[in-house]
């Protein structure tokens, strides 16, 4: 029990989990929503992931334990196929999922942390998310199987069928009501409400957290400037959310469950949903500790943990560390590789609509496959940044402090 205690601490490291989380993203689309196989040119690419993990392993020594466990969930979910699907599975997986969490609180270290008022919401979460978004992603995989063998979405079935408000629907509600407020009720009386006393300025917690729908946005400060993550991101993110009925083209409508006719579309908001929100407002519950350091979830919180870390600029590695050079004065020399840098990554959307999305420019048209494109770049400026981060211990792309603006 202590090896697997410890097993799950490492794969809890901020780098590890993000990147056997994408893994396993990528593993579930192409092995259990598209039905690809191992021995295709699209499970090679996996495979070398896994082996990529390895080579990288042999130098970085965690990165053996995440080679490890993305070979186990790679070949884990390609036996399965569709049957991930079924709901013996999903059972089984549900059962396990809760055995685990209540099994884990046995350790008095993940007792702590969960069991704390405020943290509450996110464990249950954690299932919320994972039971709806099954049950989703099954219904869009027996539709397409259906609509594959020349049948109908399970949905136009019933489009026939007619219930009465009373007494179908009404007493549905009310037994949701009914059982809503006596878990709330329970709620109140069982945990303590997480109020503390008035903020006192010579006594700051530590760690110091924003309230957990707002830990994401906490996170993505440890990556981005200030006004990047706290207003910008946030903004284009509404903008965003706003502006899919108007890019989306797809000519069916809506009103059923399918992924194979929304893959891109499917693919992209969930990859930003659960991966890019979801997995940082967890990070930032259970995983962040004191001096806002990574622990793992069986591990105490030391206030004391001290991690060497020396955060630098892309200027600094450019002239100082690969060029040998003094920092030059002048801001436009000094932050010119990093200028052209993020050009050039925004400039990518013409470039690839001339041959690799060229369907995508031709079917969304100028106006919506460029403001599509330019979400999709900024939502994925966050992996992008995280891992220099993690790499290069990479601070800013583009640092301008005599005019206030850093990338």
């Amino acid at each position: 029990m202590t090896f697997l205690k410890d097993y799950i601490n490492v794969l809890s490291a901020a780098s590890i989990s993000f990147l056997l989380l994408s893994s396993t993203f990528g593993c579930i689309v192409y092995f259990n929503l598209l039905e690809g196989r191992l021995r295709s040119k699209g499970g090679s690419i996996f495979i070398g992931l896994g082996v990529a993990y390895v080579i990288a392993g042999l130098f970085i020594r965690p990165l053996l334990y995440l080679a490890v466990a993305y070979f186990l969930v790679m070949f884990g979910l390609a036996h399965l196929g569709g049957r991930l699907w079924d709901k013996k599975v999903g059972k089984w997986l549900l059962f396990v999922g809760i055995v685990g969490f209540f099994v884990s609180f046995l350790d008095p270290n993940f007792y702590l942390i969960a069991a704390k008022p405020d943290n509450v919401p996110i464990g249950a979460m954690i299932f919320l998310l994972g039971i709806f978004t099954w049950i989703a992603l099954r219904k869009a995989y027996l539709n397409d199987k259906q609509i594959q063998a020349g049948g109908i979405p399970w949905e136009k079935t019933e489009t026939n069928e007619k219930l009465f408000v009373w007494p179908d629907l009404v007493y549905t509600e009310m037994l949701c009501m009914i059982l809503l407020t006596v878990v709330m009720s329970v709620w109140s009386v069982a945990l303590r409400a997480p109020l503390e006393e008035a903020a006192n300025p010579t006594s700051s917690p530590n760690p110091a957290k924003a309230p957990w729908y707002f830990l994401g946005l906490q996170e993505m400060l440890v990556y981005f400037d200030p006004r990047l993550a706290g207003v910008v991101l946030p903004g284009l993110i509404i903008v965003g959310l706003m502006a899919i009925p108007y890019i989306d083209t797809n000519p069916k409508g809506n009103g059923y469950y399918s992924f194979r006719e929304r893959k891109w579309e499917i693919g992209i908001f969930l990859y930003g949903f659960l991966v890019l929100w979801s997995f940082l407002i967890i990070t930032g519950t259970f995983l962040r500790g004191p001096n806002w350091n990574f622990f793992g979830p069986y591990e105490y919180w030391d206030p004391n943990k001290l991690v060497p870390l020396v955060n630098v600029d892309l200027s600094e590695l450019v002239w100082v560390n690969w060029l040998g050079m003094p920092l030059p004065k002048l801001w436009p020399i000094r932050e010119m590789f990093g200028i052209l840098l993020v050009i050039g990554y925004l400039s990518l959307p013409p470039l690839l609509a001339a041959r690799p999305f060229r369907r995508f420019y031709l079917k969304m048209g100028p106006a919506r496959y460029y403001v599509g494109s330019f979400l999709f770049l900024v939502m994925m400026a966050l992996p992008i940044k995280m891992v220099l981060r993690w790499l290069f211990n990479l601070k800013y792309i583009v640092h301008i402090g005599e005019l206030f603006f850093n990338v």
